[in-house]
C-alpha cells in the first residue's frame, strides 16, 4: 500500500522550535515525529510513502536517507506551496492504478486502528473514508455531519456555526474519485477545496482512541506529557 505523509507545513505556531528544524523531525519523547509515522505505516503495512517538504528541505530530505524504517520512501520538495490537495494531484502519477491510498498529515500523533478503517474502505467503496474525532472546538476544525450508517452527508471547513463536533483527524484514504475533485488551482487544500464537493460519497471512522494535532505550542508539549510509544 501507498500513502502520502504530509509534512511541507511550515510550522509557524511552533517556533522557534521550527526557525531551525522542520516540524516533522521535532522529537516527542526523543523521537522524531516523522520516525513516528514512518513506524506506523510499516505496522500497518504501508510499504511506501511519499513525503512532500518545504521549510529545511535538506534536514528532511537528509534523516530519511538514513531512516527510512525499511520503506521505499520518496521525497518530494515543494518550492513553492501546493497546498495538501495540490501535492495529491502533482503527484498523481505516483497512485496511478491504485484502487485507493492513504493521506496522513504528518504532524498528527494518534493510535488508531488503521485496519479498522481500512475495512470500512474495502466494504463500502467510497469515494474516500475518514478518520474522525470529537474536539471541544469544532470551529477551528473541519467538521462532518455523519448519517446513521456512516455516510458523511456534510463537510464544512472552520463552520462559524458548526453542526457536531466529529472533526477530520488527517487520516484519510483516498481514490482516484479524490483527485478527480481537487480543482486546478494552486494551493488547493483538501479541507476547504475537496472534501465538501464529497460529501454523501464519503465514510466516517470514529476514532475515539489516542490522538492529538501538534499545530500548536500547546499541544505539542501535551503530547510530551500524554504520547505512549506503543
Amino acid at each position: 500500500m501507498k500513502a502520502f505523509l504530509l509534512a511541507a507545513g511550515r510550522g509557524t505556531r511552533l517556533r522557534p522550535l521550527t526557525d531551525q528544524t522542520p516540524k516533522c523531525l521535532l522529537p516527542v519523547r526523543g523521537k522524531p515525529m516523522i520516525q513516528i509515522w514512518l513506524e506506523k505505516c510499516r505496522l500497518f503495512g504501508i510499504d511506501e510513502v511519499l513525503v512532500n517538504v518545504h521549510t529545511h528541505a535538506d534536514k528532511v530530505r537528509d534523516f530519511l536517507a538514513n531512516n527510512s524504517n525499511g520503506l521505499n520512501v520518496q521525497v518530494v520538495e515543494e518550492r513553492e506551496l501546493l497546498g495538501s490537495a495540490g501535492t495529491l494531484l502533482a503527484n498523481r502519477e505516483w497512485v496511478k492504478g491504485e484502487l485507493f491510498f492513504w493521506v496522513f498529515y504528518a504532524d498528527v500523533l494518534h493510535q488508531a486502528d488503521l485496519s479498522a478503517m481500512l475495512r470500512i474502505q474495502e466494504s463500502e467503496e467510497p469515494a474516500a473514508t475518514l478518520g474522525v474525532y470529537r474536539v471541544p472546538d469544532p470551529t477551528r476544525c473541519g467538521i462532518v455531519e455523519v448519517a446513521e450508517d456512516g455516510t458523511i452527508r456534510e463537510f464544512v471547513e472552520k463552520p462559524e456555526r458548526p453542526r457536531s463536533n466529529l472533526a477530520f483527524s488527517g487520516l484519510m484514504i483516498a481514490t482516484p474519485a479524490l483527485l478527480d475533485a481537487i480543482p486546478r488551482k494552486l494551493p488547493a487544500d483538501i479541507g476547504f477545496d475537496v472534501l465538501p464537493q464529497l460529501a454523501g460519497r464519503m465514510m466516517a471512522y470514529t476514532i475515539s482512541d489516542y490522538l492529538i494535532d501538534i499545530g500548536t505550542m500547546e499541544n505539542y508539549y501535551q503530547a510530551q506529557r500524554s504520547w505512549q510509544d506503543v
